[in-house]
């Protein structure tokens, strides 16, 4: 979190710089001040704050709880701030703006002058040959001799600027300014700075000096004189931002600034007469977003931080793997919180999804990915590497990242190993590479990317100790700019070289392998005695120490399975047997669950999409968050790492619980709570279960009310020592010892601050079990078992007692299970708790009646006042969302009155289309009828036709079969003469030597039988002759029949002729009717056939 800084979060990219925290900032200390003044002298622990509002009239907002001497001693300090009494009289005799006027819209487009300075009186640029970047320290020189003249004048607009760590940009021309209303909108930024360069007519030369650190001041300067002409502290600039590339912007650069109040924005335009130096000019304004000075000093002392002209450029390469989920998307596989693996299920199609951003020096443009390869195994070879398919590859959404999908098969052969499940506790490693290919490098970049996996089966259960961050890996690559005779392509302007390329792990390694105290890796080293009770040296636990096993019996999963087997079935009722075997504590697999059921965060859809809404707000408390975050839960590995993903959740979750109850804010102490859900869910349930820990379970109460109900709390605690413990009570009455001295983490922060997990989750299962009053069950507890202890102690060696050996001492599980054990044993009635309560109010009345008037009414008054700004600014935030709704209505009732008037040209068109349609309808229905008409015609004609041809073919038939049957009894006739003359032949002597056996006239014949033969051939003329009668009637016949088949033929013509005009129509109920008398016609035909 080392770049979150004072100021907050920044967001950098090579085109705009901006802040993403509030315009209400913590109150910074005037020039030559170390520290802002809210720091309260460095104090961990303060907890109060002023918040500057506007510069108009002071008002003040309390970020923070703490004292009301605290908080009096501030508004005196902030009452007597020469700055603030300035700003009175700033108000009183008006705003001025750039040139001497007001800023309308667009102000002083034409000719640009700075403020302080007379805009008849501004002289044409003078050019000078300067360097365009150097220090502060470089340009002391030019500046000694002015400032040994005009040291009497120090802190006027005409001072020389004071020695700071800031970069001095020369060769600027100052453009002009004008107002805008949104002061981080790129695009209203360059729409100004378009109009602001084509309308400059006057422009001005200037010197800019931007400060290193987020509590400087930037500053324009004569670049003759060396004299100050205007400056802006860092805190008011909202926005930097570039012209793009191939534009007649790309040499200018603008930033946005708040004006006298946060609701004036006026943004500056400047123009480079150096082009390059434009994203010079914005890597130092993201250096003075991001850095404070508290880290600068500390920076001071090691080497300076890299500049553009660096050849060293810094990348952040994430490797995201998706899973195919079954319903035909994937979705991010789970990661490990403890152990950093991927786990992934077998069989299982999967996706890569790698993000590569520049985050240093001048940004080098990605032109493609060569390849995206895997290999299971470490420190693989690049021939073991294998190539996956490409779907993808370009530029997000914003421009900002680099990125490559690929698919990914597993059941190939050489995926094997990374798709077989691994043991249980055990892990492997995969090797991902991407190679890129980058515009100004001349030889493809390899980013190589070592993560560990773990395979499970494809229906294993994930629970909640899992989150799905990617895998994140900083990469430094460093270049050498290649000279001309050595390039391969000597046309290109400027191409480097790869020199090397290292990772963060490889850097870190190299350091460890370098540094000489480093055990050889021959010798194993002793674990420390984490089991023992009592420890020589005198140092805290941390808080996040402790390892929570996983591990549990098979009897008590299965009786906790059954349980919310049941539980699933009816949410509204909690189960009979659960407080009990919530006392023994739950699985450490199910408390993410079982945590979420029982805070009734079961169906919290709507506390998810509001939790995805307020990170994206800005929180008036982010520098407190960004301050805890480091100093909690230091132990654990998920969030000892700054910048890492558990905190980097833990970030999102307090300031989404300050932007969400705005009367508490946050306060110290939640972080931890936030860290112990983290470890069991995903960062939108964490955040409600945290919501309702905080109001249903009454744990905000007590910060409200300058602590009133913590307090009651104490008292109850004392009572309750004197009660159960009176030896103890009394002996810390004897030493002067009171419950808030030792208690105060107990209550506020529910344990988790400084004892060990195990113990930590215990009292939350506890907690969401049985309510915050289990908080007196284990206070009681370790009373108890520390008595003998604490007895023989003074007043600081009791103190010392609870911070140091109190929380070492229940490391051990087996403890940490007998304190629990006695905490549930210990029996304490809501009743007496409430008794309690009444007389600890009863002593707060007879107090206050004790009290003098004068006193008590200040402090009524004091609360009033705290109650009045809380009222005054709930009514601000008001008035501002009425306005905004207002308008947003207006809109909306526009945009509806113009959607009604659309409707009914709609409408109106639309009738017209009916009646047009009407009278189409009516059109076709009288063409349909004719048709009707016609088609009956038709079909009657076609039938007598038909009737016609099928008596044609009848009679056909019929003169056939007779003239077959007449042939057939003529050729009978025929074959009995024949016999009948064989026979009397073959009985004639004479007529049987002229015959052979075959009937056939024999050759030689006498002269006897000539006049027998002419008679024998008369007949057979006869017989040819009938014949040749009888086959000329069958082929008239024939044509008859062919000549009905050609009349049937045209028939058919005709009815196809119809069908087609039928057809044009287009009419379905037609089409069917035709289609019916087509088939009906073709039926009979065939009949008939």
């Amino acid at each position: 979190m080392d770049d979150k800084g004072s100021v907050g979060k920044i967001s950098v990219s090579s085109d705009s710089v901006s802040t993403l925290n509030s315009e209400d900032f913590v109150l910074v200390s005037r020039l030559g001040d170390e520290t802002p003044s809210s720091t309260n002298n460095g104090s961990d622990d303060e907890k109060t704050g002023l918040k500057v509002i506007s510069e108009e009239g002071v008002s003040f907002k309390i970020v923070g709880n703490g004292s009301e001497q605290q908080l009096q001693k501030e508004l005196e300090d902030v009452l007597m701030d020469p700055s603030v009494a300035d700003t009175g009289l700033r108000s009183e005799t008006g705003m001025e703006s750039l040139g001497g006027s007001e800023c309308g819209p667009l102000s002083t487009t034409g000719s640009p002058v700075p403020p302080g300075s007379d805009p008849l009186s501004a002289q044409p640029p003078k050019l000078e040959m300067v360097l365009p970047v150097q220090t502060a320290q470089e340009s002391e020189l030019n500046e000694r001799s002015y400032r040994a003249d005009e040291s009497s004048s120090d802190g006027s607009p005409g001072s020389p600027i004071p020695d700071e760590d800031s970069v001095v940009f020369s060769q600027l021309t100052y453009l002009g300014c004008a107002s805008v209303n949104a002061p981080r909108s790129e695009v209203e930024a360059l729409r100004m700075m378009s109009i602001l360069r084509g309308q400059c007519q006057l422009p001005l030369d200037v010197t800019l000096s931007v400060p290193g650190v987020s509590e400087g001041t930037v500053r324009l300067l004569d670049p003759n004189a060396s004299t100050e002409i205007a400056n802006y502290p860092i805190y008011k600039i909202l926005f930097c931002v570039r012209g793009h590339d191939g534009t007649p912007e790309s040499d200018c650069f603008a930033f946005t600034e708040s004006h006298y109040n946060a609701e004036i924005f006026r943004i500056h335009v400047f123009r480079c007469q150096i082009q390059e130096a434009v994203s010079r000019i914005l890597y130092s304004f993201a250096t003075a977003f991001r850095r404070s000075a508290k880290k600068a000093v500390l920076s001071s002392q090691q080497p300076a931080p890299l500049t553009p002209d660096s050849d060293l450029f810094t990348f952040t390469v994430s490797l995201e793997i998706r899973e195919d989920d079954g319903k035909g998307t994937f979705s991010a596989v789970a990661k490990d919180k403890d152990k950093q693996s991927f786990k992934l299920r077998a069989g299982m199609d999967k996706k890569i999804v790698i993000f590569v951003q520049q985050t240093s020096n001048k940004e080098l443009a990605i032109e493609r990915c060569f390849g995206l390869l895997l290999s299971p195994g470490k420190n693989v070879k690049n021939s073991d590497m294998h190539l996956l398919d490409l779907e993808s590859m370009g530029k997000s959404s914003d421009g900002k990242s680099y990125i490559i999908t690929g698919s990914w098969n597993p059941n190939t052969p050489q995926f094997q190993p990374v798709n077989e499940e691994t043991p249980k506790d055990k892990f492997m490693y995969m090797t991902t590479a991407v190679d890129l290919v980058i515009t100004e490098v001349e030889e493809p970049v390899r980013f190589l990317l070592e993560t560990r996996v773990r395979v499970c089966s494809p229906n294993d259960r994930l629970f909640w100790p899992f989150s799905k961050r990617n895998y994140t890996e900083t990469f430094y690559l460093k270049l050498r700019q290649m000279e001309r005779k050595e390039r391969k392509s000597p046309a290109s302007d400027t191409l480097y070289e790869v020199v090397s390329l290292e990772s963060e792990t490889e850097r870190e390694k190299r350091k460890t392998t370098a540094s000489p105290g480093i055990i050889p890796s021959g010798t194993t080293v002793p674990s420390p005695p984490e089991d023992d009770e009592e420890e020589d040296n005198d140092e805290p636990l941390l808080s996040g120490s402790g390892d929570v096993s996983k591990e549990c019996a098979e009897k008590i999963l299965e009786t906790w399975g059954d349980l919310l087997t049941k539980w699933h079935m009816n949410l509204s009722v909690r189960p009979r047997q659960l407080p009990a075997l919530v006392r023994s504590g739950i699985p450490e697999a199910l408390r993410g669950e079982v945590w979420q059921l029982l805070a009734g965060c079961h169906n919290n859809d709507h506390q998810v999409e509001e939790y995805r809404t307020l990170i994206t707000k800005e929180s008036p408390q982010d520098s407190a968050i960004t301050r805890d975050i480091n100093r909690t839960f230091p132990a654990h590995d998920y969030f000892k790492d700054t910048g890492g993903d558990g905190q980097d959740s833990l970030y999102k979750i307090c300031k989404a619980y300050s932007v969400y109850d705005e009367e508490i804010g946050y306060c110290q102490g939640q972080s931890f709570l936030a860290a112990v859900l983290l470890l069991h869910m995903p960062e939108e349930q964490a955040f409600s279960v945290l919501v309702k820990i905080m109001f249903d379970y009454g744990l905000r109460d007590l910060f409200k009310q300058n602590f009133e109900d913590l307090h009651c709390k104490f008292f109850q605690l004392e009572r309750l020592m004197q009660e159960y413990i009176p030896d103890m009570y009394n002996h810390f009455l004897n030493v002067g010892l009171e419950a808030h001295m030792y208690a105060s983490q107990w209550f506020l922060t529910l344990f988790t601050a400084k004892f060990p997990l195990y113990m930590v989750f215990h009292i939350i299962d506890l907690l969401l079990c049985e309510g915050i009053s289990v908080i007196f069950n284990v206070a009681l507890a370790l009373l108890k078992t520390s008595k003998d202890d604490l007895i023989q102690t003074d007043f600081e060696g009791a103190l010392k007692f609870f911070r140091v050996p109190v929380p070492k001492r229940y490391r051990s599980e087996e403890n940490a299970k007998k304190l629990m054990e006695l905490a549930c044993s210990i029996k304490i009635s809501q009743k007496k708790l409430k008794k309690f309560e009444k007389e600890y109010h009863t002593l707060r009345e007879q107090q206050e009646q004790q009290e003098a008037p004068i006193e008590r009414y200040e402090r009524e008054n004091r609360r009033l006042q705290e109650a009045n700004m809380r009222l005054e600014q709930e009514n601000d935030d008001l008035a501002h969302e009425l306005v905004s709704s207002k308008i947003a209505l207006r809109k909306d009732l526009d945009n509806a009155e113009e959607k009604a008037d659309a409707l009914n040209k709609e409408l109106l068109l639309t009738k017209q289309k009916l009646v047009d349609s009407e009278d189409e309808k009516r059109r076709l229905e009288e063409e349909s009828a004719q048709l009707k008409e016609m088609c009956r015609r038709e079909l009657d004609k076609s039938e007598s036709e038909i009737k016609k041809n099928g008596s044609i073919i009848g009679e056909y038939k019929q003169i056939c079969s007779q003239l077959s049957e007449r042939l057939e009894k003529q050729q009978t006739a025929n074959k009995g003469e024949l016999e009948k003359i064989r026979s009397k032949v073959e009985g004639c002597e004479k007529c049987s030597s002229l015959f052979n056996k075959e009937g056939r006239v024999r050759a030689a014949v006498t002269s006897a039988s000539a006049g027998g033969t002419e008679e024998t051939d008369e007949e057979k003329e006869d017989l040819k002759n009938q014949l040749r009668e009888m086959e000329l009637e069958l082929a008239q016949t024939k044509l008859q029949l062919v000549e009905a088949e050609c009349k049937i033929q045209d028939l058919e013509h005709h009815l196809g002729l119809a069908l087609n005009e039928v057809q044009a129509a287009k009419k379905t109920w037609f089409n069917r009717t035709l289609s019916s008398i087509k088939t009906v016609t073709g039926t009979q035909g065939k009949e008939t056939t």
